[in-house]
């Protein structure tokens, strides 16, 4: 492997190899060139071997302080380079970046392998962990001390020299088979697309897709609708379009992506990716790859999942099958003279709803317009945590459409930067989630602040109308600004602790809690607002909101459910898989399923959060986090949605505490006692108020 000398580097002008020259040190968007990656991973890993090296030829006994800390504060310039690379990698990315992150892939696992089975190193390590009781620390020092170690031990620095090397390679093959997993994933949904010239053949959908629609056949070159399976228009034709073979079509094509054969199949993929894992978890002496995840979550074990997903199942099943049978008769009664399935569910759902309650996705958004929802958002933030958004023009963004804010506390002192990034573009890979192209923390009297970055894939605004946004959408929305609030509110002193460095089944709860707020009508009357009358949303749609809150909760709960079950039953898997894809997944998810099973679909090809994102034997955690945010919502509920000492203690106690402290005493210290699921059944209508 060739290394750039750090003179050589210097001379290439790369932007990384500088001091940024922009408002608060933000990411030179217009200045870094796909070709200064490269130069700056490999600069980035030869400065943070060089400071590892430091520690370990240290002449003095190991402490706290020259161990520890200078570890945890080393690699600076590897972690400024993986910033702005991995978010472009999911926001904006293109080929060439993709043969960059091929490239670089197995460089950091290489890097990270050679700093965690450092024998050295890791012998200062457990010198210092080992005097623990003895060093007088703060808790925030000692929670670092006991990860560091772990950090260690759940890497493989316990293993013998045989073994680090096998772990070398299993950890550098399957760093590269998720990366491949995802790429399939974006590139396979890119490829599909369908034209129709016929526009009764969409009848049903609302003018504005119509519209959306005809915009995107003529940036092809097209005339006609051109369909996709981004979200924007696939969920649209899937609720709204009266042609049941449209429908069937789209959610055929949408869910057998990467299972068809071909270059972006990821069938093969899943079987690799799962068996590696395996292999790292026994290697490490764990029987399964839960066990060895959940030795680093609040779960603690895989019978406490299973516990959860059933008791969630148990309340929740008989419900889902009763929606089942109203949307069965419903459909029925509009002469469908079929068995509801997949590509119906959705399209009788909302006609049954809209029937129901009066109110469907097109009646809301004229009153969600995207500028409106920002106002509204911010506002939230502002009235609970005494936070304000300014936009900052001089802040350079990645893409035209990103837009960046300077955010200050109630006395003007600078919290953080925020870059929001709304609507789905090729590049873009889909969902939504919220990143940080640089993390909180402080050395000495100098407090780093963080710049976050909120990423999502909403309705376009059209030549005719501006962006107006699904109540999904809004919601969606506060879920990723919880995230945001998370990084941008910490007040931590390590890196590897502050902001949403935390147990991934708690990193749910500032994000989920947000979406309480959807339907209060305090928070609607302060931005919802008719984009061409400029009327307040009505009292009475706000109340249609509520009482349709909860139509088709336990089908909603049980799509998550058999997520969560799916994401178990790949990693608790005790020896190698060797079966089918699809049959593995139609025996996990069957207790879940209320509608009849659809022959050569699966979820599996395409589940991003477990094969390539951060959730492998984690997806259990939204249900596990609305539990929490449920509970902890109680609190607001009791004492007012925008109760000042409510806020505050949340925020003081949860969203400035980062991982500093394990995550329950943090919720306790909050909300004086452990959560119970109950506020969640109350909430869901599963058990009565009174209860």
């Amino acid at each position: 492997m060739t290394f750039l000398s750090t003179a050589a580097a210097q001379t290439t002008e790369n932007p990384f190899f500088q001091n940024y020259n922009t408002p608060h040190q933000t990411v030179p968007f217009h200045l870094i060139k796909n070709e200064h990656y490269l130069p700056a991973f490999q600069e980035g890993i030869r400065q943070h071997q060089q400071e590892v090296e430091a520690i370990v030829n240290n002449p003095q006994p190991p402490t706290f302080k020259n161990t520890i800390e200078a570890l945890e504060y080393s690699g600076m310039l590897l972690e400024k380079v993986s910033g702005p690379f991995f978010n472009l990698l999911s926001a904006e990315t293109n080929d060439e970046l993709q043969d960059i992150a091929q490239q670089v892939s197995p460089l950091l696992t290489e890097h990270s392998n050679s700093v965690f089975l450092n024998d050295k190193l890791f012998e200062r390590v457990k010198a210092v962990y080992e005097k623990r009781e003895k060093l007088k620390l703060n808790p925030e020092q000692k929670r670092l001390l006991e990860k560091t170690y772990e950090s260690f031990v759940n890497n493989g620095a316990n293993l013998s020299e045989a073994d680090k090397e096998i772990f070398r390679q299993l950890t550098k093959e399957l760093n590269l088979l998720t990366l491949q997993y995802g790429q399939n994933v974006l590139k396979e949904t890119n490829q599909y697309n369908l034209l129709i010239k016929d526009k009764n053949q969409l009848a049903g959908l609302p003018e504005d897709v119509l519209t959306t629609l005809a915009e995107n056949a003529e940036k092809a070159g097209k005339q006609g609708w051109l369909l996709d399976l981004k979200v924007t228009h696939y969920v649209p034709v899937m609720k709204y379009a009266d042609n049941r073979d449209l429908r069937r079509e789209l959610y055929l094509a949408y869910s057998s992506r990467c299972m068809k054969g071909g270059e972006y199949d990821n069938r093969e993929i899943i079987g690799k990716i799962v068996n590696t894992r395996l292999k790292i978890a026994q290697l490490l002496g764990h029987g399964t790859y839960a066990d060895y995840v959940l030795t680093r979550r609040m779960a603690e074990k895989t019978e406490n999942v299973y516990h959860l997903l059933d008791q969630l199942l148990d309340a929740y099943r008989p419900q889902a099958l009763k929606e089942h049978e109203d949307i069965q008769h419903f459909a029925d009664e509009n002469n469908a003279y079929f068995k509801v399935q997949a590509w119906d569910w959705a399209y009788y759902s909302e006609k049954l709803k809209s029937e129901k309650f009066a109110v469907s996705d097109e009646l809301l958004r004229p009153y969600f317009q995207l500028e409106n929802v920002k106002k509204g958002v911010f506002g939230l933030a502002e009235r609970l945590y005494g936070i304000h958004f300014v936009k900052n023009p001089k802040i350079p963004v990645y893409h035209p459409e990103v837009e960046a804010y300077d955010v200050t506390d109630r006395n003007g002192k600078f919290l953080a930067v925020l870059y929001t990034d709304f609507h789905p573009r090729d590049g873009k890979r889909a969902g939504a989630w919220m990143s940080e192209f640089k993390g909180q923390w402080k050395e000495g009297k100098k407090d780093n602040r963080p710049q976050i970055v909120i990423v999502m894939n909403f309705t376009r605004p059209t030549d005719a109308k501006p962006a107006l946004l699904t109540f999904d959408e809004v919601t969606t929305f506060l879920h990723e600004f919880g995230h945001s609030l998370h990084g941008m509110l910490s007040d931590c002193t390590y890196p590897s602790l502050s902001g949403t460095n935390v147990y991934r089944d708690f990193v749910e709860l500032p994000s989920q809690i947000m979406e309480n707020w959807a339907s209060q009508k305090e928070f609607l009357d302060q931005f919802a607002f008719h984009y061409q009358t400029g009327e307040k949303i009505p009292v009475e749609l706000i109340q249609k909101i509520k009482d349709a809150e909860n139509f088709n909760v336990g089908y909603s709960c049980l799509r998550q459910l058999g997520f969560g079950y799916l994401d178990m039953a790949w990693h608790t898997l005790s020896s190698p898989f060797e079966g089918d894809v699809v049959d593995f997944e139609k025996q996990a998810v069957a207790k879940t399923q209320i509608l009849p099973y659809v022959e050569n679909t699966a979820i599996s090809p395409t589940f991003n959060h477990i094969f390539s994102g951060g959730y492998a034997a984690g997806y259990y955690s939204y249900k596990w986090a609305e539990v929490l945010d449920a509970d902890a919502f109680s609190v607001f509920e009791k004492n007012g949605i925008f109760d000042q000492a409510t806020a505050q203690s949340f925020m003081e106690n949860i969203l400035k505490k980062g991982g500093t402290e394990h995550p329950m005493i943090l919720y306790k210290r909050f909300r004086g006692q452990e959560p119970s699921i109950d506020a969640l059944l109350r909430r869901n209508g599963i058990i009565s108020t009174n209860n």
